[in-house]
């Protein structure tokens, strides 16, 4: 048999193995539960104002970062996060709390593997990508905004 007729014929079975998603109510229920937890983020700025007003915006908002960070990866840690991703999809993984998730996911996952080949190594394997992309594509540009800064 020719290998591109296997490869079609597999594709084909694993279509009809896939379930069926439901795109509105799925687009919904993550659009309603990414909104919810940016509008936590802004309740908790928002209670950082009231209590300190004096602090400057930069810092209530790397305190409010802080405080979602935490909040994610202590979820993750119960096992919380999980349930609110299975049911919202991209909706609580796009916030800065998805982020916090990728990184405490492996790191709960594989500390039984040890402190350094455990928990060092894989707390990294989700988020590194991102993390290496994002570093080079900021290099990328400050070489560019630099060259045309010149011109």
């Amino acid at each position: 048999m020719d290998k591109e007729k296997i490869n079609k014929s597999y594709a084909k079975f694993v279509e009809n193995r896939l379930p069926k998603t439901k795109f509105f109510p799925s687009l919904l229920w993550a659009f309603l539960v990414g909104g919810l937890i940016c509008c936590i983020g802004q309740g908790i700025s928002d209670a950082i104002t009231a209590i300190f007003p004096t602090l400057p915006k930069d810092n209530i908002q790397a305190y409010t970062l802080v405080i979602l960070i935490f909040l994610a990866s202590f979820l993750t840690g119960i096992g919380v996060y999980d349930r609110i991703g299975a049911f919202a999809g991209a909706g609580s993984i796009v916030p800065i709390t998805g982020f916090s998730n990728s990184i405490a996911s492996p790191a709960i996952e594989f500390k039984n593997e040890g402190f350094i080949f455990g928990l060092c190594v894989k707390m990294f394997s989700i988020a590194g990508p991102v993390i290496v992309t994002g570093i080079a594509s900021s290099v990328l540009v400050g070489i560019i905004y630099f060259i045309v800064g010149l011109l």
